[in-house]
């Protein structure tokens, strides 16, 4: 039987002053993911180069990604989530998450706005017998 979710995307900039491969390294430790991301190149307001990768994964590597996610998250982090689990939803059941991308290097999970981790996460739509909110409460909190 496949796993409950669909796909996992995962996004981030990486700036010039900021190691690439020890970022890629820890988020490929942290969020327990093997797979390679895809690099754009682009250029800051001042002229500098900033890194766009972009990882996505799909069928059981995104089912293994979201539950190793899952089970890193401190038990704070959890419980806000579960309380507040209809603010990280879209209308179409997706379920986005973001990291602060320092302290995921420093291997930690926090929630982030300025210099983030983004996880787009969408469900199998047919799996959703409830609603999206219960769906991903029931992912998150049975963990």
């Amino acid at each position: 039987m496949k796993g409950p979710i669909q796909s996992v995307e995962i996004t981030y900039l990486i700036h010039a002053t900021e190691d690439q491969q020890k970022v890629e390294g820890a988020i490929a430790r942290v969020l327990a993911i093997k797979a390679r991301p895809v690099v754009e190149r682009l250029e800051g307001h001042f002229g500098n180069e900033i890194l766009s990768e972009r990882l996505h994964l799909i069928g059981e590597e995104a089912n293994l990604a979201f539950q190793g996610i899952v089970a890193r998250l401190p038990k704070d982090l959890k419980a806000g989530l579960l309380a507040n689990i209809g603010a990280f939803l879209d209308e179409h059941s997706t379920f986005f998450l973001r990291l602060d991308k320092q302290q995921l290097v420093a291997g930690t999970l926090a929630l982030g706005s300025a210099d983030s981790v983004r996880l787009k996460v969408k469900p199998r739509l047919f799996l959703l017998k409830e609603g999206s909110a219960e769906f991903y409460a029931r992912l998150i909190g049975g963990a």
